[in-house]
């Protein structure tokens, strides 16, 4: 009895932390324009409005710029030296973007936009994968509980001829 008293008490710890199964992933995109446009969104392509983000210029330790996204996820800057260039995006509930860029001397994206979107389009799993996998990882455990505890009580199992009726 109290192995099951524990095992429901696994369990509905597990599922009253079932938000962290339906979290989502992040991917973004750098363009060029009339600056450096930055692109943040969230796997399933909702954009992630209004995250702090901080460009860094390869030689330096403090932010170039800081400042926050617009509703669709957008941040526009203007480098002011060639170089690779580090572009990070938080969300502040654990989602971060970590995106670099190569500028040339024309003070322009070196990297095509094709290649941007290939690397955009390019995520984990889906969320019917995460979902399928941890439902499997729940029945695995629960397999290998339920095998051990069978294990122990077909242990105790009387013979064929000693069975009382």
């Amino acid at each position: 009895m109290k192995f099951i008293t524990l095992w429901l008490g696994v369990t509905m710890c597990l599922l009253a932390t079932v938000e962290n199964v339906w979290s989502h992933g992040v991917r973004g995109r750098i363009s060029s324009g009339s600056g450096i446009l930055v692109e943040a969104e969230y796997d399933d392509s909702e954009p992630m409005s209004y995250s702090s983000i901080e460009i860094f210029d390869s030689e330096k330790k403090l932010p170039f710029q800081s400042g926050r996204t617009d509703r669709n996820g957008r941040f526009l800057f203007y480098p002011d030296t060639m170089g690779d260039w580090k572009v990070v995006v938080n969300d502040g509930m654990g989602h971060r973007l970590a995106l670099k860029a190569t500028i040339d001397k024309t003070l322009n994206l070196k990297k095509t936009d094709e290649q941007q979107a290939k690397s955009m389009n390019e995520s984990s799993l889906p969320k019917y994968a995460r979902a399928l996998m941890g439902i499997s990882i729940i029945f695995g455990i629960s397999g290998i509980f339920f095998w051990w505890r069978g294990r122990k009580i077909c242990g105790k199992v009387p013979e064929r001829g000693n069975i009382h009726t």
